[in-house]
């Protein structure tokens, strides 16, 4: 048990900074501090020693230098259980810090500033404030560090109850200090790496492209899950998140239900980011119903009801054990309309007092609370493969389908282009090789993750409920051969979408006149794997 006589208390962040100087002093632990900090506490009335009191020497060049100084650093690195140690702290009057209280400057918020300059940047790259915690938490069996105030209490309630913080105490806190210096030092590097935005890159089609992309890459990830297993019983799993990212785990809450799987933050998170492409001011509830990564019901309506009811009618074996997002709170009506299905999680912006109480009675289902979907531009993600992963522009461009491009003799009316455009939304967001077949409210049939286009076109048929006349349709990209079109319209497909760009283009077009019926090309693919 290492008791605690002296302490360093050194913060940019003066969160609880009173309530940690008036806990040691009222304990009669003497507090020596620098600056702001002191001059703080001093006014709170708690007793304080200034730094330059225990060097003998101010601080210069504009606080640069304060604390870097044998007398303070002795006192923290010295191992006290070493007899030549305790000797030359004697020899040299350097009086033993117990305790260091640290909080550094916050490069990373004025890094990201519109207005920093490279040298306002510059002077907030700590340099003292580091060191110290480092050779804290590098002698954390003599000394204790904190660098975060939400430890303060924790730090505070042992020194009373146990008169002293544990082995297990100190550890603990040395983890989080160098984890604290190793993304603070991490944040530096990247900004010398990358400070100046990159241009975008110009692409061959004339499109903005994505800016590029460091030379090399930091992942600063901690644990916020622990699932009973991964994709499958037989794999251990955790799951964790990009510290500092936003995401579903920078606002999700869950609301009721069993624990999360994987899988289940998987398809909530395909299903949330789908229902975000109907987020839009005059948009109509939009209720999404997802399985195994792929939509299997999307429907929208004047109420969420009949949107649900909509999205099911697409494939309602499919939508048995699926997680369902809306982009509405959901409301008490819609609890009901569900509560006859069995879903393993549904996600929502909210949820009114009558939708918990009606879903509270399902006990397993998980209700998770969060925010839409809403990239940042130029945000980017990662994919996996074994020993590497790829970095690229999250797929979020927004689609104009007054831009679309119509070849065909055939031109869609504005009932099939909001069809299409409703089909196309749903079509990015499904496993490549991607058909979706629509009407102006709901997906008719789906065909997903196929290896040839023409069978994705065939399943998408055959598993539509509905009636197929008048349909309109989507691909995730162009088609290959005549065959996929000859499929569609021979069903009842009156209009399609699809990027173009294949070498039989003109064949693929003429296809589309020969059955009378329109298409648009997007200019743009969506391939999803």
């Amino acid at each position: 048990m290492l008791p605690v006589r002296r302490a360093l208390v050194s913060v940019f962040d003066k969160t609880g900074l009173e309530h940690l100087g008036s806990g040691l002093a009222k304990l009669g632990v003497e507090i020596i501090s620098t600056g702001g900090t002191a001059r703080q506490l001093a006014e709170r009335g708690v007793p304080v020693t200034a730094v330059s009191e225990i060097t003998g020497h101010p601080e210069i060049l504009h606080g640069r230098v304060k604390s870097l100084h044998p007398r303070i650093f002795g006192g923290i690195l010295a191992d006290r259980r070493r007899s030549e140690h305790r000797q030359e702290l004697e020899e040299h009057e350097i009086p033993p810090i117990d305790l260091v209280a640290v909080n550094l400057y916050p490069f990373a918020d004025a890094a990201a500033a519109p207005d920093a300059s490279v040298d306002g940047t510059v002077e907030m790259i700590d340099i003292g404030g580091p060191s110290m915690v480092r050779a804290a938490a590098k002698n954390f069996a003599n000394v204790a560090v904190v660098v975060d105030p939400s430890d303060y209490p924790v730090v505070l309630a042992a020194l009373e109850s146990e008169g002293g913080l544990s082995e297990e105490v100190r550890r603990g806190l040395a983890l989080k200090a160098f984890r604290h210096t190793r993304s603070y030092d991490a944040a530096i590097a990247d900004w010398l790496a990358n400070g100046a935005a990159p241009a975008p890159v110009d692409k061959p089609d004339g499109l903005p492209g994505p800016p590029l992309l460091p030379d090399s890459l930091r992942l600063e990830l901690e644990q916020v899950l622990r699932p009973r297993y991964g994709e499958n019983p037989h794999q251990s799993a955790a799951v964790y998140r990009q510290v500092g990212a936003g995401g579903v785990f920078g606002g999700f809450r869950q609301l009721q239900g069993k624990e999360l799987s994987w899988n289940n933050l998987l398809d909530a998170d395909a299903a949330r980011k789908l229902s975000a492409l109907f987020d839009g001011p005059e948009e109509d509830p939009v209720v999404v119903i997802v399985k195994h990564n792929n939509p299997c019901g999307v429907g929208r309506g004047r109420t969420l009801v009949e949107a649900y009811e909509r999205a099911l009618a697409c494939d309602p074996v499919s939508a048995f054990g699926s997680i369902i997002a809306v982009n509405r709170p959901v409301d008490g009506a819609l609890a009901e309309a569900m509560a006859k299905l069995f879903v393993e999680v549904v996600t929502a912006p909210a949820y009114e007092p009558a939708a918990l109480e009606r879903l509270g009675r399902k006990k397993n289902l998980r209700l998770l609370e969060c925010p839409a979907f809403s990239p940042v531009a130029g945000e980017w993600e990662l994919r996996a493969i074994e020993g590497g992963f790829l970095g690229q522009q999250i797929d979020a461009a927004p689609e104009d389908p007054a831009g679309w491009d119509c070849p065909t003799r055939a031109r869609p009316d504005a009932a099939q282009l909001r069809a299409l455009d409703f089909a196309w939304k749903v079509c990015r967001a499904t496993k490549s090789n991607a058909i979706v077949v629509t009407n102006e409210h709901q997906t008719v049939g789906i065909g997903a993750g196929q290896m040839s286009r023409v069978d994705s076109c065939r399943i998408a048929l055959d598993k539509a409920q509905l009636d197929l006349a008048g349909t309109v349709a989507a691909s995730d990209a162009f088609f290959p051969f005549r065959d996929g079109v000859d499929t569609l319209a021979t069903a009842g497909v009156t209009a399609i979408a699809q990027p173009g760009g294949s070498v039989r283009d003109d064949e693929i077009v003429a296809a589309a006149d020969e059955h009378g019926i329109a298409m648009v090309l997007t200019g743009r693919r969506h391939f999803k794997h």
